[in-house]
């Protein structure tokens, strides 16, 4: 039984969807003004797992996730670059597609642009006016009642009163209560803008996902996404937007990932100590990146740090150990495992990575266990650690391309000399001369080459 932390209750609750069989999941994207960060990274890894969960499940999943193309930040990095705009969001959406591709992230079945929505954008602000949720400024902008919608504040727990007491509205602000906000906002000059009945303008940011997910999936679905400093105010504004409009609920689940931390402080680019997927890849492969954001259960904090990275690459190298001389098949198929249900408990309590992957950890020991007196067993095995890998993302190359690659930044010797100096050991030590046999141990080792010793043979790996 499958259960979910829903933000909006504040509680596991055991999870249902709206039709049986079949799941419709949004996820807030990438706006498309840089390259993207670890922070980025992490919700884009977080719910890949989702979605692979759903589908190895059983389900038939449609995994929404949009691309914000049209934004303050967006005209502001595209004048300073002397880019267009369509230049400018091309080129990093097609960054964040090759950070997806490095950190083994499935595309989502539906990536909508806010560019591209722009008529069912109209049609949901029109909605609005027409039911009262919605106004003109005096400055020509259309701006959300805030007051007109009860619930306001239910998501993230924020009290409207009290949020009004910390505002102040300034003279010439043309809304008329601090918390309204803004759905439409008139062209200025040099600015991208499209026609509309209100005059030529521009979508405010959260009603674009209100209008891309309920055109992806309908006005009331499954499951909606995204990191923790989304609550309030954008997915508060999308539940106002979309309730006001459709007159149904929005969204069944609310998911909300952690936040990553450096240092104890949140990583951010307003506070200038972020690390983006590209320079992290720089020193790490993919693979440990994404082991490293699974190695916390998606609602913590995670911290973010070279040590942890380290041991996370130094995991992963465990687990491939392991599944190192098997032929492995691309699915197990043979008969359930205490394994696998304990894999599947750990999944179904709100996706618990950490224990999930305490299972393969205890799956790859039996195997090396399990090695040398039943090999049948132990090659079954590896397939089942290799599939329930897969559920995360992980343990998917080749173990001997992986063991034998190191990272992505390793230089030195090229296979060729390692295969050479690991002959040359093994002839010294059949003429049993001890001291060359671990002066090239330690020459391989100062290179991050790890020998391992066998019965009568010797493998090895980068480090």
């Amino acid at each position: 039984m499958l259960k979910i932390y829903n933000t909006l209750l504040r509680k596991k609750q055991e999870f249902k969807s709206l039709v049986t069989g079949q799941v419709g999941m949004y996820v807030c994207g990438m706006t498309v003004y840089d390259y993207c960060h670890i922070g980025h990274a992490r919700v884009m890894i977080v719910f890949d797992v989702v979605a692979r969960y759903f589908r190895q499940a059983g389900y038939q999943l449609t995994y929404v996730r949009n691309v914000t193309d049209i934004d303050d930040k967006i005209i502001a990095r595209a004048a300073q670059t002397g880019e267009s705009i369509g230049d400018l969001t091309a080129r990093y959406i097609n960054a964040m597609h090759e950070d997806e591709t490095a950190l083994n992230i499935l595309p989502p079945d539906v990536e909508p642009r806010a560019t591209r929505s722009i008529d069912d954008i109209i049609s949901m602000i029109q909605s609005l006016i027409n039911k009262g949720y919605a106004y003109q400024g005096s400055n020509g902008d259309i701006f959300y009642s805030v007051s007109r919608f009860g619930n306001y504040g239910r998501l993230s727990g924020k009290n409207p009163g009290e949020l009004r007491a910390g505002e102040r509205v300034d003279v010439d602000q043309a809304k008329k209560d601090p918390l309204d906000f803004v759905l439409w906002k008139t062209a200025k000059p040099g600015e991208p803008a499209w026609e509309s009945p209100w005059g030529e303008g521009r979508p405010g940011w959260h009603i674009e996902c209100s209008a891309m997910s309920t055109r992806c999936l309908g006005n009331h679905f499954d499951i909606h996404g995204g990191g923790m400093d989304l609550q309030f105010p954008h997915h508060e504004n999308e539940i106002a937007q979309s309730e006001g409009a459709t007159g149904t609920c929005f969204v069944n689940f609310w998911m909300h990932n952690g936040f990553v931390r450096i240092n104890e402080e949140k990583m951010s680019k307003s506070l200038g100590n972020f690390f983006t997927v590209r320079e992290v890849l720089e020193r790490y492969r993919g693979e440990v990146i994404r082991f490293f954001i699974l190695s916390s259960q998606y609602r913590s904090p995670l911290n973010y740090s070279d040590d942890q990275l380290d041991v996370a690459a130094a995991s992963l190298n465990r687990l491939y150990t392991s599944l190192r001389g098997f032929d492995l098949a691309a699915e197990s198929k043979h008969q359930e495992s205490g394994y696998r249900s304990r894999f599947n408990t750990a999944m179904e309590d709100d996706f618990n990575t950490p224990v999930a992957m305490s299972v393969l950890f205890e799956l790859a020991r039996e195997i090396n266990r399990s090695r040398p007196e039943d090999p049948i067993a132990a090659s079954r095995m590896a397939d089942l650690l290799k599939e329930l890998g897969g559920v995360l993302g992980i343990l998917q190359e080749d173990p001997e391309q992986y063991l034998k690659s190191g990272s992505a930044f390793s230089v030195g010797l090229s296979d060729d000399d390692v295969v050479k100096l690991v002959q040359r050991r093994l002839d010294a030590r059949q003429d049993k001369n001890w001291t060359e046999a671990d002066r090239i141990r330690n020459e391989l080792k100062e290179q991050g080459v790890i020998l391992e010793d066998g019965a009568g043979s010797t493998t090895w790996r980068r480090g």
